[in-house]
């Protein structure tokens, strides 16, 4: 087997460093109780590497002295000492009648979780004289960035600083590197940087550099705030969650209409805005350590309407918008095709079916291998139905948001999972909401038996609909059947209702003879209602109920509805706080177009009318649920 050789460039004298380590070489700096040097070496041992060289400018004698020759660890360790500063690429080309052909190049200054193999693998297959590893970061303003082409090769480095108000692909340069020696062969020994002089020489030369894309942390340490910040990562366990070694939980998003403004046919970078609170909403996904990935369909490629180039401005300045948040997207998947020809100046190549489109699976397919992702627990949020069919093809969890198109395509029948007004609501919910509200609710799912139906009742906008989905997921991770019907389905169109009570808002004797002939063993078509236009249409989803599924029935009446109620072998109310309440109603009736003093009014007259009635029915349920989601 070739030996595979792991060079680790620690040639620094420590200025920035030597005080707050008493004088010790950065390698040596602490992490739960090791020398940094010790956590690289262990991990290059872990993924084959046999041979390790140091080469080092200050303190060599300290890491000879604790590390001897590596046997220890499993490898063999010599250190090569820079007799002056001769840069990170000088170093090396100093070195280079101890390098092996080919070899892996870190920075001694950066504590890592990087499975080593899988790039070596990944760098071989490439047919590459040099592989860098990449990856987006929270300040891409202030980075060294490259760019790469759709095979990911590289085609441009953009050093910092670079020129104001122009929009850069976010994918950082993070000083891991697979070189072959042949490489370096046409510089002779100087002093010089890998990254500022080498590299770039290397493209204008025509040298094949590919860039290797991933998640995994890598950070450096090299001046003491930095230290602070990965000592608290370290601590923390976020290197270890980065990890690609176990599928991860994801979050997938489309992009117009859930992140940006929806504008129709987006074909200009200039034509790109960020909604409210959007950036604020990706930093809190990518602090919480999962993944996150844009899938989008971008059909005005094939339509002639945008250029490919035109579309790369397009997501720099994307990424360089959510950079400026603190914010990044893991990986951005595009589908630019149209499955319909006839626009002047189409792109026939791009025309007709292809498996991408969503919502077609293979861009989430895609983002499942390279991102490593456990899709059975992660996420896809977008603005369309078309998103929603995807997301339940693909088996993950569908958000629709009520930004963009709010669904109102209504291009496909299927039902959204979950529904919050914005990606912050979303985001609130994915990381806090549903690891709560499914803590409380398993000891219910845990005492349902096969055949038992639950009626889970109260307050328009008090999480109803969320707990309902919630418990469905988790009888379903029981091995239960459970299907899920929303009583919302009978709400009477708006110019067939009388009196405005709530058994006229609903229409009763519906829901009974339809829960009835679903007792019954019969197929159904439901009913679904519009709330946009306030209308019920009759071609909604077809159910049927085996005798040992579980039927959960919800909705504002779901503990008023005569009929239904000896039927329920379980009665949830779900209330929430009156003030976060209300403030979703308003929020609701601003979507539907209403101002806030009308929503308020409106609001004010349920209070006297339908909401002592559904409170009324807290007196039935078996469980109350306070403050749910």
């Amino acid at each position: 087997m070739t030996m595979k050789q792991l060079v680790i460039l620690a040639g620094g004298q420590g200025s920035r460093m030597g005080a707050h380590l008493g004088g010790l070489p950065k390698v040596m700096a602490p992490f739960g109780g090791k020398p940094l040097l010790q956590h690289q070496l262990e991990l290059g041992a872990r993924h084959g590497f046999t041979d390790a060289v140091l080469l080092v400018g200050h303190g060599a004698d300290v890491i000879e002295a604790h590390f001897g020759d590596g046997a220890s660890l499993g490898l063999r360790l010599r250190c090569l000492r820079d007799v002056r500063p001769l840069g990170t690429a000088g170093a090396l080309l100093h070195a280079r009648p101890q390098l092996a052909d080919r070899f892996a190049v870190l920075y001694g200054d950066t504590l890592l979780d990087v499975d080593l193999a899988r790039m070596w693998t990944w760098h071989q297959a490439a047919d590459a004289a040099l592989t860098l590893f990449l990856h987006p970061n929270d300040h891409p303003h202030d980075s060294d960035l490259v760019e790469v082409d759709d095979a990911d090769q590289v085609v441009a480095f953009h050093a910092h600083p670079h020129p104001p108000g122009t929009p850069l692909p976010n994918l950082a340069n993070a000083a891991l590197y697979v070189v072959e020696r042949r490489a370096l062969e046409v510089f002779s020994p100087r002093k010089a940087d890998l990254a500022r002089d080498v590299f770039p020489e290397l493209l204008a030369r025509g040298t094949r550099l590919m860039g290797y894309r991933s998640p995994e942390y890598i950070k450096d340490m090299g001046t003491p705030e930095r230290y602070a910040r990965v000592t608290a990562d370290f601590e923390s366990g976020r290197p270890a969650r980065s990890s690609l070694a176990a599928p991860r939980p994801g979050v997938l998003l489309d992009r117009d209409g859930t992140l940006n403004r929806h504008v129709g046919h987006l074909k200009r970078a200039e034509e790109l805005e960020l909604l409210d609170g959007v950036g604020a909403a990706v930093r809190r996904l990518n602090r919480s350590g999962l993944r996150t990935a844009l899938v989008t369909n971008q059909p005005v490629v094939a339509r002639g309407e945008c250029s490919d180039a035109e579309l790369r401005r397009i997501h720099a300045r994307l990424e360089s918008l959510l950079g400026q948040e603190g914010a990044y997207l893991d990986r951005l998947y595009v589908c630019p095709h149209h499955p319909d020809a006839g626009f002047p100046g189409e792109r026939p190549e791009l025309k007709g079916p292809c498996a991408c489109r969503k919502p077609g699976v293979a861009m989430v397919e895609r983002a499942a291998r390279e991102l490593h992702l456990d899709l059975r627990n992660s996420w896809f949020v977008g603005d369309t139905t078309g998103d929603v069919r995807t997301a339940h093809a693909a088996g993950l969890r569908s958000v629709l948001v009520r930004t963009g198109e709010a669904g109102g395509d209504a291009r496909f029948g299927d039902r959204p999972d979950y529904v919050f007004l914005s990606l912050g609501e979303a985001v609130d919910f994915i990381l806090e909401g549903h690891a709560a509200l499914s803590a409380r609710l398993a000891p219910l799912a845990a005492q349902l038996r096969p055949g038992d139906w639950v009626g889970v009742g109260g307050l328009a906008h008090s999480g109803k609909s969320t707990a309902s989905t919630v418990l469905r997921e988790l009888l379903r991770a029981r091995g239960q059947p459970a299907a899920l019907v929303s009583l919302d389905n009978w709400i009477r169109s708006v110019g067939a209702r009388r009196s405005g009570g709530l058994s006229d808002s609903f229409d009763y004797e519906a829901i009974q003879d339809a829960l009835e002939r679903l007792r019954a063993g019969e197929r159904l078509r439901l009913p679904w209602y519009d709330r946009a236009t306030r209308t019920r249409h009759e071609n909604g989803d077809t159910l049927a109920l085996s005798p040992d599924e579980v039927l959960i029935v919800e909705g504002v009446p779901a503990l008023d509805v005569p009929g239904l109620l000896p039927r329920l072998d379980l009665k949830l109310y779900v209330e929430a706080p009156e003030e976060a309440r209300r403030e979703r109603f308003v929020k609701d009736r601003r979507w539907r177009g209403q101002d806030d003093a009308t929503a308020r009014a409106l609001y004010a007259a349920r209070e006297e009318g339908e909401h002592p009635l559904v409170r009324s029915t807290r007196a039935r349920a078996d469980v109350v649920l306070e403050g749910a989601a």
